[in-house]
């Protein structure tokens, strides 16, 4: 299949290597012509502005957008839409929040144009293994589309699935991500533990390496902790600073929208709100407090 490739970084760029090995003809775009040139080196079709990529496609036209989502993906959909053709499609393989995809599906059909969300994980590790791909949108636009998700996916038939209509994609992605935000924080926690018995000297790479196998806890989250520790054991030069895409707030909004109760999910994004405290005001005032109604000692700086 012929289509359309909007931004070249880590994701997007590594999609398109797979989709050429895939046998499809991907013509490419990216705001630095770096990845572009890389890319073309592969085998993809290089253009130099969104009119040429577009005019390098026959219709209907399938053009597939991974840059940063928020006013970066509204302005590149905006820009694409006002240059293709009705019964063209746009794809937003990004992080984007799902209501704003329900919105730009609603404003693109009004247009004449088809608009399909894929919520897309697999990091830097999709390229080999492939992807999963929660896809939201009309059959017809998703059935044209299918050569391209069957080659992305770990499987033809795995990994990926038409969960239902436009915004579903990214809302399938959203709580996806919170659950990845409580995994990831037992799985530190549960570390933690282990390491503070200094009696015992567990080695945590072994322990890592002996759960991967039989364990409840078994998980690919695990397998890559255990390659972080057998590559850097005591962590040494990583930074206590946890970072977070916005997809975690989304989950916890979404679940106080629903009245549902999502506890882990909620602390496990707050803990990541812990990690980027240098200083904290509010353990420094909870030491005044105790000092306060029971004389308890206060650690100067």
């Amino acid at each position: 299949m012929k289509f359309g490739m909007i931004g070249l970084g880590r994701m997007g760029g590594n999609m398109v290597r797979r989709l050429l090995k895939g046998g499809h003809q991907v013509v490419v775009f990216n705001r630095s012509p770096g990845p572009v040139e890389e890319a073309a080196k592969d085998g993809a079709i290089p253009s130099t502005s969104v009119d040429d990529l577009i005019s390098k496609l026959e219709s209907p036209r399938a053009v597939w957008i991974m840059v940063p989502a928020g006013d970066a993906t509204q302005a590149m959909i905006d820009n694409v839409a006002s240059k293709l053709n009705p019964g063209d499609i746009i794809i937003d393989g990004g992080n984007s929040n799902y209501k704003d995809s329900i919105r730009r599906g609603e404003a693109l059909k009004a247009k004449g144009l088809h608009f399909i969300d894929v919520g897309t994980s697999g990091g830097i590790w999709g390229i080999t293994e492939g992807y999963s791909m929660m896809v939201g949108g009309a059959d017809e636009a998703v059935s044209q589309i299918r050569p391209l998700l069957e080659t992305l996916a770990p499987a033809a038939d795995q990994g990926w699935g038409h969960v239902g209509p436009t915004g579903s994609g990214h809302f399938v992605k959203m709580v996806h991500n919170g659950i990845e935000y409580g995994m990831m924080q037992a799985y530190a926690e549960g570390f933690e533990i282990l390491r503070a018995k200094k009696e015992f000297d567990l080695d945590l790479h072994q322990v890592a390496e002996l759960w991967r196998v039989g364990s409840v806890v078994r998980s690919w989250l695990l397998d890559l902790t255990a390659n972080a520790l057998k590559e850097n054991p005591n962590l040494d030069g990583i930074k206590a600073w946890v970072a977070d895409s916005g997809e975690g707030r989304w989950t916890v909004a979404e679940a106080i929208d629903q009245d549902v109760p999502a506890p882990v999910i909620t602390l496990s994004l707050m803990m990541r709100f812990v990690s980027r405290q240098d200083d904290s005001y509010a353990a420094k005032l909870l030491a005044a407090m105790r000092n306060q109604f029971g004389g308890h000692e206060i650690k100067k700086e």
